[in-house]
Formats: structure tokens, sequence, C-alpha cells
């Protein structure tokens, strides 16, 4: 599909890059018009935008209920999340390979899909298609079958949108579709496929490719040029963060097999590292409130809380508790001195004091949710919880639990895995087969 280009939001999104680097590159603020990376602003769920719809249906004649503004076919499937950035949604697909468990195809048809839409009609702006040219993981269980080959969540920076695409590298674009650079980050292909999300810091575009090449690699955002790597990336299929010390300092804190490691993300130099999960994979994302990072793992659940900015191994001076109740892909949320969580395959929700890991309730959700891969996200008083097939609850955020909505989209029966983004208004949310916006301004 040929670029369409937008003279008028281009222009807005020079402004909107420097917003960027005040609301999100420094964690201070939310823009409640953008959702610029895995997670939102701030990359721990939360947005400023307090009128995204509670309840909604698809051709819904209940007036309590919020109609879906619109509803967009997509390329292919995918469990990466929408990110929004001037008025554009940028998210991933694949196709031609891994679409049927009985008849996989021929690996060399695979391709992935960088796309671009208007937040406001669902149109289709632009698509990158993206060949694979490397050996990949081939489609069987027990996996990669569940989410595919477009697990990473693309981010943007208001100037370049960046999209991790496992084996087939890093590519940036332009907002209007023309590709900046292209770079390489390994060519391994684990049984387990591909999913951590890009983050950004300063100049840097950081790269957890430990599927790929066992490594953390920083990538000037300008050029793609390699500047530092660390090895020894574990099975680690979550997103750093980026943590705030007393100091003023930044810390990547990334969770790994058995460890926590917080690095410069300057320059990559390893600045402590503690006792992990001793788990097979490691896929939540660690996020941060107040110098402390919040990290679960675990398929029979743990969950650490370990305060930033110590040196060498700080396991007996610097992890404030640990608790043997987690998620295995769910991410964490912080609201008001909790941890929410679901643990993805129990179906159970949790509330935890962040302080001291205290157990305030594990409660199950019911309708039964099924499986939960989709973080979650907070909108003024209420936490979204997307599961893969049983639509979308809506909880309070309170210590005590009561579910206030239970949204489906009878429509699609397929699997709902990525994030929601959070913008004006609406819930930017995507299926293995549609793209929807629902509610907004």
């Amino acid at each position: 599909m040929p670029t369409i280009p937008l003279p008028g939001r281009f222009l807005f999104g020079a402004i909107a890059a420097l917003i960027y680097t005040l609301f999100c590159g420094t964690g201070a603020g939310l823009a409640a018009d953008s959702w610029p990376h895995f997670r939102g602003p701030t990359a721990d769920g939360h947005t400023a935008d307090s009128t995204a719809p509670l309840a909604w249906g698809e051709n819904d004649d209940n007036a309590d209920r919020t109609p879906i503004a619109w509803k967009t076919a997509l390329p292919g499937p995918g469990a990466s999340s929408p990110i929004v950035h001037s008025g554009r949604v940028f998210l991933t697909c694949y196709g031609g390979y891994g679409l049927d468990p009985e008849n996989a195809g021929d690996q060399a048809d695979l391709v992935r899909y960088a796309l671009c839409y208007d937040l406001d009609s669902g149109e289709e702006l632009w698509r990158l298609t993206v060949p694979n040219e490397k050996q990949e993981t081939r489609y069987r269980g027990p996996y990669i079958t569940v989410h595919g080959y477009a697990s990473n969540s693309a981010v943007t920076d208001g100037q370049l949108v960046y999209f991790f695409l496992g084996s087939s590298g890093v590519i940036a674009c332009r907002l209007t579709g023309e590709q900046a650079w292209q770079a390489d980050v390994g060519s391994q292909a684990h049984a387990w496929g591909s999913g951590a999300s890009p983050v950004l810091f300063e100049n840097l575009l950081i790269v957890n490719a430990s599927a790929e090449s066992d490594a953390i690699i920083a990538l000037d955002k300008q050029t793609g040029e390699r500047v530092w790597s660390v090895s020894g990336m574990d099975r680690a299929w979550d997103t750093p963060a980026l943590v705030e010390v007393a100091d003023g300092r930044t810390e990547l804190v990334v969770s790994l097999k058995g460890k926590i490691r917080g690095l410069d993300p300057a320059t990559g130099e390893e600045l402590w590292t503690c006792k992990g999960i001793d788990a097979a994979e490691l896929c939540p994302s660690p996020i941060a409130h107040n110098g402390v990072a919040y990290i679960l793992g675990h398929p029979g659940g743990q969950a650490i809380a370990v305060r930033a900015g110590g040196r060498g191994d700080v396991t007996s001076t610097h992890i404030l508790w640990r608790m043997n109740q987690g998620s295995n892909v769910c991410s964490p949320l912080y609201h008001d001195g909790c941890l929410y969580w679901t643990s993805d395959k129990k179906g159970i929700a949790y509330c935890v004091k962040a302080e001291t890991g205290e157990l305030v309730y594990q409660e199950r959700i019911d309708p039964r949710p099924g499986l939960i891969y989709a973080s979650p996200v907070l909108v003024q008083d209420r936490i979204y919880y997307v599961s893969r097939q049983s639509g979308t609850y809506v909880i309070e955020a309170k210590p005590t639990w009561k579910l206030l909505a239970h949204n489906q989209l009878p429509d699609d029966a397929s699997d709902f895995t990525g994030s929601p983004a959070v913008v004006d208004g609406s819930l930017i949310l995507r299926s293995n087969r549609y793209l929807y916006r629902i509610g907004g301004k």
C-alpha cells in the first residue's frame, strides 16, 4: 500500500516530539493524547485520561454502553500492543506462515507488517512489509503457536517509529512510512519466539534481544548503529524498565532466569544484581515506583520488590520482600500503595501492599476469563484486564474487590493478547483479526 502523507499532522508530530520528551522521557507526567510505547507514557499502564469507557458493545443499543467507534480488519494476527502518536496508531502483524497449527506452510513465506492507522477513522495509512530472511522458530507448540511472530510492541519518539521484528531485526520509520534504517540484533531462533518491546533512553533505542542473541543491545536511535551490548540475558522475555533512583540517575532493570540486573542505560555497565526468579521463562515486565522495581514471574507464581540504586550483589540488602504469588505473562500495575495483577492461567486477580508484599486479596474472576496475557491499564479509579478469549474485565482500583463491568465483542472469536492503549477518551484494542477504537471524544 502506498504511503499517504498527512501534512497537517506532520507538523503536529514535531511538536509532539517535544511533548514526548517532557512527559514520557522523564516519567514526570502523562499525555492524554499519546500512548508512545508498551504500557503507555510512563510504561506502567497509567494514563491521565479519565474519560475512557467503562462498558461497551458492538451494535449495542443500550444507552449505558459505549459504541464501537470503528473496527478495522488486520492483514494478519499478532500479539503486540498498539501505540498511538500524532493521531496515528502503530502496531505489527505477521502473515504467510504459521496461521494454521495443522498446516503451518512454508517458512520462506513468512512476512511481518509494520502498520499505521488513522486514529479518527481506522483507515490504514501505510504498511511496510518485511520478509523473513533468516531461520525463524518453527510453528509448533507449546508457545510460538500461542503468540506467533509479531509480539514486540513498537515505540516512538514522535519523529521515528521503531519496530522490533525478532530475527528480522529493528526497523525505524518516519511517521509517514518511509524507512529510515534497519539494524540486526541477532539470528537465534528460540523455540518460544520473541516478545520484549524496545525502550527509548535519551539518544538510544534499547532492545532486549534475549531470544535473538542472549543480549541487551543499545542502538543509536537516529542511525541504528550499535552503541553497546551486554550478554548473558538468559530466558528474558520482559521489556526492561527505566527506574529513577534517589540521586536523580536512571537505571535499566531487567529480569532474567534466576537473576535481576541493574544496568547503566547510557553505557550498559552492570551496576548491581540480585537473586531473581528461577523460572524457565520471564515474561512479565518490571514496573517501578519511588525507586523500587516490582517483578513478577514463574507459572507457580512469584513476586519480588527490589530497591534500585545499589552496587554489586544486593540480594541481602535491597530486596524488600518476596512472595509466592505472581504471574507468568501479565505485568503488574501500581496504584495508591498497592500492586494489582492477574494470574494468567488461574484466572485470579491479586492485590498486594507494595511496601510490604502483604496480600490484600486474591479473587477468582467470574465469569472465568481463561488466559490473560495482556497487562492491565489504569483509568482514573478503574483497572482494565483484557483476556484472550473472554472479553475485558473492569475492576475497581481499590484494595477491595469489585467487578464493575465485563465487556465482550461477540463477533470476534480470535485471541486478544495485546495490552490496550488509552487515548482521547477511548480504548485502542487489537485482536488477531481486528483493530478497534472503543469510544472517543
